[in-house]
C-alpha cells in the first residue's frame, strides 16, 4: 500500500507550454506568460526582454529594413505612406506615396529594392526611384525585308525595346518588331544609331510611322563593315498596358537560384513571375507560371530542399502546394516548371523556411513538409501544444513570422508564439516543436532581425527587444500533479518547497479544492529559497511562479505524503 509513502517531485528542465489541458507533462505549463529560454545565458526559464523605443513615428510601421553603403549603416523604415532612413540616429524622409500595407525588400549588387504591392523601388543610398527596367534587344540582325532573329523577351518593367538591323546600302525602309509604338519625347520620337555615321535628323532626314512601326531613311544606310553584322540600332517605346503592374502589385518575394520570384498580385492570384538571372530589373513577359488550374491565391513562397515551394490557400481542387526546380530547356534555357506536390492541405497564414524546415500555417496550425522533391511529400503537424489558442486568434491569418535566437516567432496582434528549434519531441511518427507564449502591450505590425537584434514595428514607432531591466509581468504554472496516485489523498511535507530562482518571485498554490492562493512573496532571490506550502488532503496540486518585475527559475522541489483513498 502506498499510504504513508513520500513522493518527491522536482519540477525542472522546463520545455514550454502545453495548452491542451492541465494534466500534461510535468516539464510543460498549461498556463505560462512572457517567459522563455535564453540559451545564450541559461537553460532556466526567465522573463522575456521588454520593448525599447528606438525611433518614434506618427504612422504605423509596415516594414523595417537594413542597408549598408560603404561605411554607412542605415535603417530604412516604411511608415504609413512614406519611407524614411535612420542614419546615426537621425530620421530623414526619402520617399512618399507608397502603399500603407506590409512591405518587403531585398538587396542585390548593393542596390536596395522595395515592394509594397503598389510600387517597385530601387535605392543606392543617395537616389531612390522606381526601378528602371533593363531595355531588352528583342530582335537582332533584321533586314529591311523583315527577317531577323528573336533575341530577348519583352521586359514588363520597361516601356522600351531595341531592334538591330543590317543595312544594305539600298534599302531605306526598316520595320520594327512592333506596331503602334509611341514617341519617346525626343525630336524624332525614337533613337537611331548607325555604325560609324553621325546621323543628323534635320539634314539627313528620318521619318517614323508610329502606327506601322516603320523607320524610313532619306538616304539608305550603308552595309556593315563586317558582313552579316548589325550596324543599325533603333531604340523605341512600346508600352503594354498592365505589364508593369503585374510586378508592382505583387506582395510576396522570394530569392531563389539567383533570381527574384514575385507573387501575391490580386489580379493574378495564382501566378508567379521571376526576374532574369542576376537582374532584378528584367522580368520577361514569358517568365510566369500558373500554380494549378484554379485561381486560389498564392499565400507564400519558400526556398528550401533544392526547390522553390509555393503555398496556396485551400481550394476545392485540392491542389495547394507546388514546387519548382531549375530545368534546362533547349529553346528557353533555364526554366522552372510548376509541379504539384502530394500535399493537399492549404495555407491560410504564412510560410517560411525555419532552420531548414519548410513550414506553413493551415487552418489547423503549423504544418511542416516531410520529404523532398525526390520523394513523396507528407504534411507533419508542428504546433499541437499551442493550437488551442493559436488558431483561435482573431488575426490568425494576418500573422507575422520572424526567426530569432533559434525561435520562430509567430506574431499575431499583441500576442507572440515561439517555436523552439532546439527543443523538439516526437508525436506519434513526426517531430513537433516546444513553444512559449508572450503578450505585448502594443500590437506588432512588422518584425526584422539584424545582427542578432529583434526590431519590432508598432503603430507609433520602431522598438528593439533589448530591455532586460524594465518590469514585465510573467509567470509559469505547473501542471496538475497527482503525485503518481490519483486515487489517494496527499499532504505536503511541512519542510516546504525548495525553489532555485533569481529575482522577485511570488508563489501560489492551487489544489482541486481551492483556487490559486498566495503562499509568499520573495524578493531579490539570488539562489535557492524555501517556500512553506501547507496543504492537506488534496487530490492534485499546482504551483504558480509569478513576478510583476523579472525572474528566472531553474527547479522547484515539492514533497507529498500519500494518504488514504479519496472519498466521494
Amino acid at each position: 500500500m502506498p499510504s504513508g509513502n513520500i513522493i518527491t517531485r522536482i519540477y525542472g528542465g522546463f520545455r514550454g507550454v502545453d495548452f491542451r489541458g492541465d494534466e500534461i507533462n510535468l516539464a510543460r505549463s498549461p498556463d505560462s506568460l512572457n517567459v522563455w529560454k535564453d540559451y545564450k545565458e541559461t537553460d532556466s526559464i526567465r522573463t522575456r526582454p521588454e520593448m525599447e523605443l528606438l525611433q518614434s513615428f506618427d504612422d504605423t510601421i509596415y516594414g523595417i529594413f537594413f542597408y549598408n553603403v560603404g561605411d554607412i549603416n542605415m535603417i530604412i523604415v516604411h511608415s504609413g505612406t512614406k519611407l524614411y532612413k535612420i542614419e546615426n540616429g537621425i530620421k530623414e524622409r526619402i520617399y512618399i506615396d507608397i502603399n500603407p500595407a506590409k512591405s518587403d525588400a531585398f538587396i542585390y549588387n548593393n542596390i536596395w529594392y522595395f515592394k509594397d504591392g503598389k510600387i517597385y523601388l530601387q535605392y543606392d543610398g543617395e537616389t531612390i526611384k522606381e526601378v528602371e527596367g533593363y531595355i531588352p534587344t528583342t530582335n537582332v540582325g533584321k533586314t529591311a525585308s523583315g527577317t531577323g532573329s528573336v533575341y530577348e523577351d519583352v521586359n514588363m518593367l520597361s516601356d522600351y525595346r531595341i531592334n538591330t538591323f543590317i543595312g544594305d546600302g539600298v534599302s531605306t525602309e526598316f520595320n520594327l518588331d512592333a506596331q503602334d509604338i509611341e514617341p519617346d519625347g525626343s525630336s524624332l520620337g525614337v533613337e537611331v544609331a548607325i555604325e560609324n555615321i553621325d546621323y543628323n535628323v534635320e539634314t539627313d532626314g528620318i521619318m517614323v510611322d508610329f502606327n506601322l512601326g516603320k523607320i524610313e531613311f532619306r538616304n539608305p544606310p550603308p552595309a556593315p563593315l563586317t558582313d552579316g553584322q548589325s550596324n543599325i540600332t533603333i531604340k523605341f517605346k512600346k508600352s503594354v498596358s498592365g505589364y508593369r503592374n503585374r510586378i508592382n502589385k505583387c506582395t510576396i518575394l522570394q530569392v531563389f537560384d539567383n533570381r527574384v520570384f514575385f507573387s501575391g498580385n490580386p489580379d493574378y492570384p495564382n501566378v508567379i513571375w521571376h526576374c532574369s538571372l542576376n537582374d532584378p530589373t528584367y522580368c520577361s513577359d514569358l517568365d510566369c507560371y500558373n500554380e494549378g488550374l484554379d485561381t486560389a491565391k498564392v499565400k507564400g513562397m519558400v526556398a528550401g530542399n533544392n526547390a522553390l515551394w509555393v503555398f496556396k490557400e485551400p481550394s476545392q481542387a485540392n491542389t495547394t502546394v507546388f514546387y519548382h526546380t531549375p530545368t534546362i530547356d533547349a529553346d528557353y534555357g533555364k526554366v522552372y516548371p510548376s509541379q504539384h506536390s502530394s500535399v493537399s492541405t492549404g495555407c491560410v497564414g504564412k510560410a517560411i523556411n525555419f532552420n531548414d524546415d519548410i513550414i506553413f500555417f493551415s487552418d489547423r496550425g503549423m504544418e511542416g513538409i516531410s520529404g523532398d522533391i525526390t520523394a513523396e511529400q507528407v504534411v507533419a503537424h508542428r504546433s499541437s501544444l499551442v493550437d488551442r489558442k493559436l488558431i483561435a486568434e482573431a488575426d490568425y491569418k494576418d500573422m507575422i513570422l520572424e526567426e530569432w535566437e533559434g525561435y520562430l516567432i509567430v506574431f499575431i496582434g499583441k500576442k507572440a508564439y515561439l517555436a523552439d528549434s532546439r527543443a523538439v519531441f516526437t508525436n506519434e511518427n513526426h517531430i513537433e516543436y516546444e513553444w512559449f507564449y508572450w503578450d505585448f502591450d502594443k500590437t506588432i505590425t512588422c518584425a526584422k532581425v539584424n545582427k542578432g537584434v529583434l526590431y519590432l514595428g508598432t503603430a507609433d514607432g520602431v522598438y528593439t527587444l533589448t530591455d532586460n531591466e524594465s518590469d514585465v509581468e510573467s509567470y509559469w504554472v505547473t501542471p496538475k500533479d497527482k503525485f503518481k496516485y490519483p486515487q489517494y489523498m496527499k499532504t505536503t511535507n511541512k519542510k516546504g518547497c525548495v525553489i532555485e530562482a533569481l529575482g522577485d518571485v511570488s508563489v501560489f498554490a492551487k489544489t482541486n479544492k481551492t483556487d490559486f492562493e498566495l503562499i509568499g512573496i520573495y524578493e531579490n532571490i539570488t539562489d535557492a529559497f524555501v517556500c512553506r506550502i501547507k496543504r492537506k488532503k488534496f487530490k492534485d496540486i499546482q504551483l504558480k511562479f509569478y513576478s510583476k518585475k523579472r525572474f528566472s527559475i531553474e527547479t522547484a522541489t515539492l514533497e507529498c505524503f500519500i494518504g488514504g483513498y479519496l472519498k466521494r
